[in-house]
């Protein structure tokens, strides 16, 4: 309850109800985009002050193990399951978008952990760069397995085009430069700063949620014409993808800080990154499967419930 009443998550709310109404509240584009850069900004600083802090050790390498592997074995996973009942290109577009991260929901766990008094690792912000692209080159590379079984005379993809569209995304680009920038400024920078990493941060992020209430309501629609067998599947994932991450943290010794947020990273759904470069890259799926799953539904489930159930289950397993 007491995460529900946080101001950040009460404007979440509030946006959902008054997309619900259909209210004309609406944050304009450009401004919704400043505010996701900003937030991407603000959290790789802090990731890199907290590494300047801690400096690379045995643990951060295994972190960052980990979400690599899960950043594989959850959309191949996903694709196993969902090309039981969907089209390959349907399957494929979905199993990415499960398979890569939200960055929204990654900072308001962060937020969370803050305000619990949780010690979290920096590399974390890393942890999420890095799990961003593999869903969404193995996405495209089945599709296009897909694509060539019926059409064996499809131009073969270009991967080297598609892996550098992925690695030099702007807003990871930010996120990884911000880190080391705060890496190299260390606790002069801390200071400097502070007044934009901390400060502002829960403002903006309250602000943020507000725009994302708003577009999780209107997908709200695209849900209702979906299978029930879909619906369960985007809120049974999470749960699965969270549970494959603790057991992975919990073999590898790692705090319950960072295990939270790994939780967190494996059970999130991208609803920017993928979508964008599937749309163009997977024209035949449908955009309303892995749109509004992703935005529609495991974005809410995960900023209302997810987060303070994978944070006390961590804490539970691998102790305060």
């Amino acid at each position: 309850m007491q995460t529900l009443l946080d101001p950040a998550i009460l404007f979440f709310v509030f946006g959902l109800l008054a997309g619900t109404l259909r209210s004309n509240l609406e944050i304009p584009p450009p401004v919704a985009r400043f505010l996701s850069l900003y937030l991407l900004m603000a959290l790789g600083l802090k990731g890199g002050f907290a590494l300047a802090r801690t400096g690379l050790t045995p643990q951060v390498a295994l972190g960052l193990a980990i979400a690599l592997t899960l950043a594989i074995a959850v959309p191949a996973l996903g694709y196993l399951l969902l090309r039981r009942r969907l089209s390959g290109f349907d399957a494929a577009a979905v199993a990415a978008t499960y398979g890569s991260v939200s960055a929204v929901t990654f900072i308001t766990a962060t937020q969370m952990l803050e305000q619990r008094g949780i010690d979290f690792g920096g590399h974390l912000a890393a942890a999420m760069a890095l799990m961003e692209s593999p869903a969404i080159v193995m996405a495209v590379l089945l599709a296009h397995r897909v694509r060539r079984a019926a059409q064996p005379d499809t131009a073969p993809v270009g991967l080297g085009k598609l892996l550098h569209e992925s690695f030099t995304d702007g807003a990871q680009l930010l996120l990884l430069g911000a880190m080391a920038v705060g890496l190299l400024s260390g606790e002069a920078g801390h200071r400097a700063m502070q007044p934009f990493t901390g400060d502002l941060f829960k403002g903006m992020l309250s602000f943020f949620l507000l725009d994302m209430g708003l577009l999780a309501a209107r997908q709200l629609g695209a849900l209702r014409r979906t299978s029930p067998w879909l619906l369960a599947y985007g809120l049974a994932a999470p749960l699965v993808h969270a549970a494959l991450a603790l057991a992975l943290a919990a073999a590898a010794g790692l705090p319950a800080g960072d295990a939270a947020l790994l939780m967190v990273l494996a059970a999130s759904a991208s609803y920017i990154a993928v979508p964008a470069v599937i749309r163009h890259a997977i024209p035949e799926a449908n955009p309303a499967l892995y749109v509004g799953l992703s935005l529609g539904l495991t974005f809410p489930f995960n900023i209302l419930v997810g987060i303070p159930l994978y944070t006390s289950v961590a804490q539970r397993v691998l102790g305060a």
